[in-house]
């Protein structure tokens, strides 16, 4: 017989209310400073390549060598893998709310930190910047299990999917905004410090305030931030927590009849959290054969198919800059300043966020509690490789120039649906099917399995990609099995991540307790969580 919890009942049935839109932009703006930090960075690489490796009397401008661009671009990917398991971890011990503020600290002192950065040479510049954009990382891994699990914990059942969507789905604007910002960042400098190309004067294409550029344009990201900060301070600790971890019946049912604006702190209410507080059927840790029994292929399911979408959705910086390149959006280097760079980059990215990225996330938002995780998980992994391996099998014809437009359309539409389906489940359905002492933890686990894949996709592929013929190899790396090669084999990764998605199960329209088995009566009931859990949708 399941234990109803009148608080916990109260928080699953209630309307929308303001404190729902609230609780999205607080933990939204956290997505969207998250984004913009790990975003902006490829926006700049150009320009300090130009600024601190330029070789005088060369015939191209400088560029970042393959190992000082990996650990640019990568230290911030290794700090986020770090911050997730560790602040996912520490949101269980400590509670949300306590963990939520440091985070966003971290990440406005790390971003201005990382503007700042200083040296006599290059390689200071450059480490300087890797160390500040490491902690940077962290902060941003903290925001993941945390965001998730206050958003699960605070929305009503019928609409936590598109909830806890709608926060991941800032990432769009953030990833826009770093977008918009460097337009504005160096269009101005542009008017007010006009350089000549490369061709026309290699020193003088770099002007002494294009430093300046790159350090705004990183600092930036700090606003956001720091704007959202007193508004997660004054938060209240989720429900949940505070009723089946911290175990505090009556402080529970104050801090929702708040932002409910209802009474709960009925007698009745407060003996049926006691009874839970007291009960130990639900007390078992992360490594338990209990918690392998109930969620040990969930907690695979929820990795795996992150690690999987991740190492596909971050190999796309691969063949960004040979589609810019292809229709004409980026053209050769030396016929830009450095500044001028900076402003063709950001436009052409700007412009990929714009028709592939925003739709997908808000497509999920609009049906995910219609269709259901699973549908959209699935559906999504589906697309993707179905359109890998459109683009690779006939790669030659989609490199024509005639059929280039085609393959920008085939491009756009493989992350179309890696929005509109996995990268949105995959940060949704962990926050929903642990139980709540182990739920935070859980998600930093799934999370940080994503950044590994990450970490693959955006670094390994790298090197897999470069052409078979030494000769035809970006500078400084070895020859790879080609891009063709390289696009099968992220089909058939796809592929897979379909397969290990029947291992997840449908969240949708069923309470938190009911889904993790925390409002289970011990007599003979241990099992229902198991078989509740259907994997394919009800």
């Amino acid at each position: 017989m399941p234990k109803e919890l009148g608080v916990l009942n109260a928080l699953d049935n209630a309307k929308t209310q303001l404190y729902h839109f609230t609780a999205i932009v607080v933990a939204g703006m956290g997505f969207f400073t998250d984004a913009y930090d790990l975003f902006c960075i490829s926006l700049v690489t150009k320009l300090l390549g130009r600024i601190y490796y330029t070789v005088p009397g060369s015939t191209n401008p400088g560029t970042l060598p393959p190992n000082v661009a990996d650990s640019v671009n990568g230290v911030a990917f290794c700090g986020t893998l770090a911050g997730q398991l560790f602040f996912g971890w520490l949101g269980d011990k400590l509670g949300r709310k306590k963990v939520y503020g440091l985070t966003l600290l971290l990440m406005v002192i790390c971003a201005i930190a990382s503007g700042l950065s200083f040296g006599h040479s290059a390689k200071g510049v450059i480490a300087t910047l890797c160390f500040f954009r490491f902690w940077l990382g962290f902060g941003i891994g903290g925001d993941y299990p945390l965001s998730a699990t206050i958003m699960s914990e605070y929305a009503n059942k019928k609409t936590r999917g598109a909830f806890i969507a709608a926060v991941f789905a800032m990432q769009g604007f953030g990833n826009l905004t770093g977008g918009i910002v460097a337009l504005i960042v160096s269009s101005a400098f542009d008017h007010a410090y006009k350089a000549p190309t490369y061709e026309q004067n290699a020193s003088a294409s770099v002007p002494a305030q294009a430093d300046y550029v790159w350090r705004i344009i990183v600092m930036v990201g700090a606003l956001p931030a720091a704007l959202t900060y007193y508004w997660r301070m004054k938060m209240p600790e989720t429900a949940r927590y505070t009723a089946l971890v911290a175990k505090n019946a009556q402080q529970a049912a104050q801090d929702m009849s708040k932002v409910l604006q209802m009474d709960l702190v009925s007698g009745q209410d407060k003996s049926e959290i006691e009874i839970l507080a007291r009960d130990d059927s639900n007390s078992f840790g992360l490594f338990s054969k209990e918690f392998a029994k109930r969620h040990g292929l969930h907690l695979v399911g929820t990795a795996v198919c992150w690690f999987l979408l991740d190492i596909a959705f971050y190999s796309q910086n691969l063949f960004q800059k040979d589609i810019f390149s292809a229709i004409g959006w980026i053209p050769a280097a030396k016929t830009m300043s450095a500044i001028q760079e900076v402003y063709t980059v950001a436009r052409a990215q700007t412009l990929i966020v714009m028709c592939g990225l925003i739709p997908g996330y808000w497509f999920t938002v609009a049906f995910i509690d219609i269709l259901g995780r699973f549908v959209i998980q699935l559906m999504g992994f589906f697309f993707m490789t179905v359109f890998m391996f459109a683009l690779a099998i006939p790669y030659h014809h989609w490199t024509l120039k005639e059929n280039r437009i085609g393959f920008i359309v085939m491009y756009s539409l493989t992350f179309f649906f890696a929005n509109f389906g996995p990268n949105s489940t995959t940060f949704i359905v962990p926050a929903e099917i642990f139980p709540a002492r182990l739920r935070s933890t859980c998600h930093g686990i799934s999370a940080a399995a994503g950044k590994a894949g990450a970490i693959v996709g955006a670094f390994g592929f790298l090197y897999a990609a470069q052409s078979t013929d030494p000769t035809q190899t970006d500078a400084g790396y070895p020859p790879g099995i080609g891009v063709k090669n390289t696009l099968i084999v992220l089909g058939c990764i796809n592929f897979l991540g379909m397969l290990f998605t029947f291992l997840v199960p449908e969240s949708k329209g069923k309470s938190l307790e009911e889904l993790s088995g925390e409002n289970e009566e011990e007599s003979g009931e241990t099992e229902a969580p198991q078989t509740s859990s259907r994997t394919v949708p009800v």
